[in-house]
Formats: structure tokens, sequence, C-alpha cells
């Protein structure tokens, strides 16, 4: 037996990511033409794949025993290892939003065609290879390689979903790209300043000989 059910919400997820991560092209003509609601695509797609990084890290934190930086060993409290999951995760699923509403504010600007579903559309398929990537933070010391292999692939289904589904013009991807990677930026820095803010991750720390 499978241990994903053809058609199945499983099944469907695998089968779209996989699509968005070899196909991008020729998804992004199928995205553009579907009409699922925001709150199903949140259901179904951005909130089982935004977990991916967040789980596999607190895993990969935990099974090492803590994370060593510079000959620093950082040992996390169980707690704060939790906290932090469920922090970034909920943070995560916010700027999925957040990002969507500023591509939708941002669309007159760049001669494109403004629509909240499908600005939503493009930041929450576009997230794939990110989410995905963070299946690698099982394994610390590699997450940083993947972790920029992934995030380079997001922007590059951006850029390909842009004008497909905004409608902006070619010369003007570019641009618009460049502006939405500073907010996602911007977002990123906010989401570890409150993790910061609210998470403790701590624990003893010791200096490796």
């Amino acid at each position: 037996m499978n241990l994903v059910e053809p058609g199945s919400p499983g099944a469907n997820l695998f089968a779209r990511a996989g699509a968005m991560l070899t196909k991008p092209q020729e998804t992004w003509d199928v995205v553009n033409a579907e009409s699922t609601a925001i709150p199903d695509i949140y259901k179904t797609y951005v909130a089982p794949l935004a977990a991916i990084p967040a789980v596999c890290g607190a895993v990969g934190v935990l099974s090492l025993g803590g994370i060593h930086i510079f000959g620093v060993h950082v040992r996390p409290s169980l707690p704060g290892v939790i906290g932090e999951m469920v922090v970034g995760y909920v943070l995560a699923l916010v700027e999925v939003y957040v990002l969507a509403l500023v591509i939708d504010e941002l669309a007159p600007y760049f001669g494109a065609a403004r629509s909240r579903t499908q600005a939503f559309k493009l930041a929450a398929y576009s997230g794939t290879a990110w989410w995905v990537a963070g299946i690698f933070r099982l394994l610390p010391d590699l997450a940083w390689l993947f972790g920029l292999l992934g995030g380079l692939y997001s922007l590059y289904l951006m850029y390909l979903g842009l004008p497909k589904l905004m409608m902006v013009e070619g010369e003007r991807t570019t641009p618009y790209l460049a502006v939405s990677l500073v907010v996602t930026v911007l977002l990123t820095m906010l989401i570890s300043m409150l993790s910061s803010c609210f998470v403790d991750i701590g624990g003893p720390l010791s200096v490796n000989t």
C-alpha cells in the first residue's frame, strides 16, 4: 500500500511541489488559471510545507545536542527549541500573507494588474524551494548551503511567476522582483528580531577544546 494515496491531499501536495520545482513555467500557467481561494492554499499547501524548516530545524538541533558556532557549543533547552519552532512557523505563515499584500500594493507602480489572490498564489508557491530545502536543517552543518540554494531558486520561481500571475511586462519584471527581494529580506529580519524577543533558545555555553 502506498504511503500517500493517489488523489489524496498529500498526493496533491507532493505533485504540486514537485511540478513547481521541476516544471515551473508550465506549473505557473496551471496556477494562474486556478480559482483556489486563499484559505484553501494556506491549508493545503503553505501550512504543511512551511512546517518543514521549523520541524526539521528543531529535530536537527535536538538530535545533535546543540549548535556549534566558532568553537562555542550552544545547548538549547527543549522548551526553548519547541518555542522557537512554533514562533518561527507562525511568523512564516504571516510572512507569506504580508509578502502577498506588498506584491499586490506594488503592482500599479510596475504596470501590473492588482489581484490579492494572484499575489498570494505568487508568494505561496514561489516559496516551495525554500521550504523543501528546509529538510536539510536536519543536518545543521549543511543547512546554510541548501537554504541558500533553496532561497535562490525560490527567487527564480518568483521571477518566472510575476509576468504570468501579475501581468507585468518583461522589462519591469526584474525591478518588481528586486523590490520583492528587499521586502523579503526585511521580513526575514523582522522574523529574526521577533523570534529573539519572544523565544529563549538558551542553555549553557561551553567552549570546545
